[in-house]
């Protein structure tokens, strides 16, 4: 089979036994860095993904993925749910209320975010009846005040199911301040645990409950709580739903209230992957190095190649062979490995949890209890392409130098 001389030449110094086994060394380590650098970059953004996946799952599962809101409290809110889910984005329309306040227990007090639910609709709409650790979430009975509180809150007060507290929300008055305390007692009748903030800084209490509080009429909401397929879609579609209904509805969306900590987490992988990233260019122009050895060790084959015809450019293109050979293979070892530790990592973090007895991701101090992991193809891609394109970078000015060698001075010094 032919092939070109640049590319059988180059591929023979790969593979041959050099006489300088420090040469071979070096090369050896440079392909073994770019595959660790490979290898850890895959695994360490698979993890991120994993706990993006875990955090959005959990945090997007609770708080609403969109809320089409009325102006005034409204009365009758299944022809808004109706007219929402006319859209084929929106696969579910529930009954809605909210407001902030502060939780008082012997002394102790916190801020809160009250979610007013129908406990028969919420499963549509929210991930919390799967979470509920405590009680049930039908326990919520209008006129009753109950309220399901996170494992965070129930933990700080050390509370159980049975146990009263009181709630203290604003409520605007013709006082002098303008605004005076409204006080409510709160029969606790479940505990949530969805392993992330909202544990303790989200309390649910049914509907009709949240309407007596806010001097409303039992049947009258805040608003509609949308659930749509595609998160990023939420803010086009609730803007839309709420231009239909006209000017006594407005939209929101969780990018209001949970974007920023999304933003975050993406600029955090972003920057991680940048400086992983590193690594692998460390090991990648390591192989300017072992190239540059390698044009001193054979600069009297380069000479009789050129005086029996070879350009400077075959000579050139020889050793960019040679070295994108080593940044390849180093390239595709680091992403077969990184490939299956991703895939792996939860049992591997499993395993060294037993064999040491201790827990690495313990339930009482991290929101998750293992080491959560998503493989994304396209990073595997992005990673094993930049490593290619920066081992091709590190072989141009070795094979540059080698194309420049004279062929009577290598033969006269060598």
């Amino acid at each position: 089979m032919f092939r070109p001389l640049s590319i059988f030449i180059g591929t023979r110094y790969t593979r041959a036994k050099r006489r300088n086994r420090f040469v071979s060394f070096i090369s050896m380590t440079s392909m073994i860095g770019l595959a660790l650098g490979v290898l850890a970059m895959i695994v360490v953004l698979s993890v991120m993904n994993g706990f993006q996946r875990e955090m959005s799952s959990r945090i997007l599962g609770m708080v609403p993925h969109a809320t089409i809101v009325g102006v005034n409290p409204i009365s009758d809110w299944q022809p808004v749910a109706a007219a929402a889910l006319k859209n084929p984005e929106v696969t579910a329309a529930v009954p809605f209320t909210e407001m902030e306040g502060m939780l008082s227990y012997k002394g102790a007090m916190q801020p809160i975010q009250i979610s007013g639910i129908d406990p028969a609709q919420e499963g549509k709409v929210s991930i919390v009846a799967q979470h509920i650790v405590q009680g049930q979430l039908e326990n919520l009975q209008p006129g009753e005040f109950g309220v399901v509180i996170g494992e965070i809150t129930a933990r700080r007060f050390r509370l159980n199911v049975g146990d009263k507290l009181t709630l203290i929300v604003p409520e605007i008055s013709s006082a002098p301040g303008g605004i005076t305390p409204r006080m409510q007692r709160l029969n606790v009748v479940g505990v949530f645990k969805v392993g992330a903030e909202l544990d303790g800084s989200m309390a649910l209490i049914h509907v009709a409950d949240a309407a007596h509080m806010l001097h409303w009429q039992p049947n009258q909401v805040q608003s509609v709580r949308l659930a749509v397929k595609d998160l990023y879609a939420a803010p086009k579609v609730s803007a839309d739903i709420a231009t239909a209904l006209g000017a006594a509805y407005k939209a929101d969306d969780w990018t209001h209230t949970q974007g920023s900590l999304f933003s975050a987490m993406k600029m955090e992988k972003t920057m991680i992957g940048l400086l992983l990233l590193m690594i692998v260019a460390v090991a990648a122009f390591n192989i300017i190095a072992t190239l540059i050895m390698v044009v001193n060790d054979k600069g009297a084959d380069i000479a009789i190649l050129r005086t029996i015809g070879a350009t400077p450019r075959q000579i050139m293109a020889i050793f960019m062979v040679q070295g994108t050979v080593i940044g390849v293979v180093g390239t595709l070892i680091g992403g077969v490995l990184g490939v299956i530790a991703a895939l792996n990592v939860s049992e591997l973090v499993g395993w060294v949890e037993r064999v040491t007895g201790q827990h690495i991701f313990s339930s009482d101090v991290y929101f998750v209890s293992n080491l959560p992991s998503e493989l994304q193809g396209g990073d595997v891609l992005l990673i094993c392409s930049a490593g290619f394109v920066l081992s091709f970078l590190a072989t141009i000015y070795p094979a540059y130098r080698a194309a420049k060698i004279e062929p009577a001075y290598a033969l006269r010094y060598s």
